[in-house]
Formats: C-alpha cells, sequence, structure tokens
C-alpha cells in the first residue's frame, strides 16, 4: 500500500478554504481517481509541536494506493483538472510526497 501525502506549508498570508477542499476538491479528485484510490483523509493543521507554536501545515491531504503504479495510472489522465482546482482552495504550492504505508 502506498500514500500520497500532500501537505500545505503554513505561513504568514497563506489562505486556505478547508470546506471547499473537504466539500469540493477531494471529491472531484475521488469521482476522478475511481476504484484505484482505496481511501482519501483530510486533516487540518492546528498546532507545532512545541506550546504555542503554529502548525508547520495549514492542511494535509491523504490518498492511499495499492501501488505506485495504481497511482500514476489514475492520475495521469486527470492531473490536469485536479491542479487547475488547486488555486479555488489555497494560494500556497503544495509538497507532495510518496511513502510505502509500512504498518
Amino acid at each position: 500500500m502506498i500514500k500520497i501525502s500532500v501537505f500545505y506549508p503554513n505561513s504568514a498570508g497563506v489562505k486556505f478554504d478547508m470546506n471547499y477542499y473537504v466539500s469540493k476538491h477531494l471529491p472531484m479528485v475521488q469521482k476522478k481517481l475511481g476504484a484505484m484510490l482505496k481511501s482519501v483523509a483530510a486533516e487540518q493543521g492546528i498546532a507545532g509541536g512545541t506550546p504555542g507554536a503554529p502548525a508547520p501545515y495549514v492542511a494535509a491531504g491523504h490518498l492511499l494506493f495499492d501501488s505506485v503504479d495504481a497511482f500514476q495510472s489514475a492520475f495521469a489522465a486527470h492531473a490536469e483538472a485536479i491542479m487547475a482546482d488547486v488555486p479555488n482552495y489555497t494560494n500556497v504550492q503544495p509538497i507532495i510526497q510518496i511513502s510505502e504505508v509500512k504498518l
């Protein structure tokens, strides 16, 4: 199982519309990626690791797939439409990580 994590860095002036992200963007992603997408999750950053510290990421999204190949084949056909929607909910450049789930 692999996880695609999309992190949205927190900084001064960052805009992130969580309502749009969870009610419009992620459902669109789910529809476009279809059955190859096994699970989706959204997180909103609320704090950093020390008392009073801001969250390093304003939000994160996670997509689970059986393999990197499954992700790439599902995403390739819809990458343009998915990425074109990003400015509708944020003004920050996301950071993407692909991880192998071990537990």
